[in-house]
């Protein structure tokens, strides 16, 4: 009979299809075949957009490279033609106190 080797129970870290398992999402403008990303398409452009107006990187948003810059290049055509905004809108006061300081005075 075979000797049973003392094996190191698998952590978590080192499984297998976890987050950073090197699986990319695919573009989605590749995957519709779509060849120049249009800044006119608003609704398209604001998946590409964080909440506080900032463009999402590669890794998040799965855009190939190509793709990656023209959606880059088309966000910032809409916010020069106030298509898109530039910084998200205010919700409410600043949480640390700033900004109506100065108003008051």
């Amino acid at each position: 009979m075979a000797k049973q080797r003392n094996r190191k129970p698998v952590r978590r870290r080192d499984r297998k299809g976890g987050p950073g398992s090197g699986r990319r999402k695919p573009c989605p403008y590749c995957k519709e075949k779509i060849e120049q990303v249009d800044y006119k398409d608003i609704d398209g452009l604001r998946r590409f957009i964080s909440e506080k107006g900032k463009l999402r990187s590669r890794r998040i948003t799965g855009a190939c490279r190509r793709h990656q810059n023209q959606i880059a290049r088309a966000v910032k055509r809409a916010r020069e033609l106030a298509l898109l905004p530039y910084v998200a809108e205010a919700t409410g006061g600043d949480s640390r106190g700033r900004g109506r300081e100065r108003d008051e005075r």
